[in-house]
């Protein structure tokens, strides 16, 4: 298991500014696993007592300071980076840097990156401080290495939702640094690039194209579903960061205008649970986080798509146009 740079004594320092009587702890699912070691450490040095969030959290869209606002005078989040979004509560934002050496994977995905001169390399929050390390390493294997800033992110940093780092690179392949397939998936469907994942945590490496094409199927398959669709839900999240109403309405609209029924379901958290008394209703389109209708398709037993997809399904878009939806600030 990985370690993580919490920066206890840069937090502690930070928080004591706000004179805080109640510090409020959130963390995404992977790093929960620290909470109590941190809280009791922060509890002792600064005095303030601990609440800490459970609930789960997806990224910096999904701060609990709407839910913690008038309980907690100071919020620290771990594990990313501030969107632009105005937030109810002080936040700290501490990033949770992993401490992994970068270079078992980097050397394994040599083989698969031969043949590319150019290549883009993208990570996520906890591995950009290793952005540097694995440019110098490519390079002296003879590559040309290119990495961007996007739009509210850092330089060769992509979210689960925000893919605009990559778009822009002249390159003539992609290396992401992390670990899953979503993130891959996003760069190869963003681009149209061929994408090489390096997992730091376990050394594998491996070309995110098949799982791209199997994805590609489902995902056509669930289009093809809900052009029989009749009644639609349009899905839209209360999470500040996800709360793109002007988006919900214009999905509404664009049903309407296709002599279809439309009604707009508000959620926190969305699951199949709660969208199961809405029997009435054939599909769904999810103007909330771009990932939940790709990582949890296999959950409802109804079609549930992305913006994107809607578009193809009502004919204002080509299957061969194909891409992923984003949040972008």
């Amino acid at each position: 298991m990985a370690d993580y740079q919490f920066d206890t004594p840069k937090v502690i320092k930070e928080a004591k500014k706000y004179n805080p009587k109640i510090i409020g702890l959130q963390f995404p699912d992977g790093l929960k696993i620290h909470a109590i070691k941190l809280a009791r450490k922060l509890e002792k040095e600064t005095g303030a007592t601990i609440l800490i969030s459970a609930d789960p959290c997806y990224g910096a869209c999904d701060l609990a300071d709407t839910k913690l606002e008038g309980i907690v005078d100071l919020l620290i989040h771990y594990g990313h980076t501030p969107l632009p979004i105005d937030y109810s509560i002080p936040v700290i934002f501490i990033e949770a840097y992993a401490k992994i050496d970068i270079i078992p994977a980097l050397r394994s995905s040599l083989k698969l990156l031969s043949g590319y001169e150019k290549i883009g390399v993208a990570t996520i929050t906890q591995h950009l401080h290793l952005l540097d390390e694995a440019t110098k390493f490519l390079e002296e294997h003879g590559k040309r290495v290119l990495s961007g800033k996007g739009a509210g992110t850092r330089r060769g940093q992509i979210l689960g939702c925000n893919f605009s780092s990559v778009k822009k690179l002249d390159v003539d392949a992609y290396l992401f640094i992390g670990s899953g397939d979503f993130h891959p998936l996003g760069i190869r469907l963003s681009t149209g690039k061929p994408v090489i994942a390096a997992d730091p945590y376990t050394g594998q490496v491996k070309n995110i194209e098949d799982f791209a094409d199997r994805i590609l199927r489902i995902r056509f398959a669930a289009i093809t579903r809900a052009r029989e669709a009749k009644k639609w839900g349009v899905i839209m999240s209360s999470k500040k960061g996800q709360r793109r109403l002007s988006l919900a309405l214009r999905l509404k609209q664009a049903l309407e205008e296709s002599d279809k029924e439309a009604f707009i379901i508000i959620l926190d958290d969305i699951s199949p649970g709660l969208l199961a008394p809405f029997r009435e209703l054939d599909a769904f389109v999810v103007s909330a986080c771009p990932r939940m209708p790709i990582d949890d398709y296999q959950l409802y037993d109804r079609p549930i798509l992305t913006p994107i997809e809607l578009e193809i399904v009502l004919d204002k878009r080509k299957w061969e146009d194909y891409t992923l939806d984003e949040i972008l600030f």
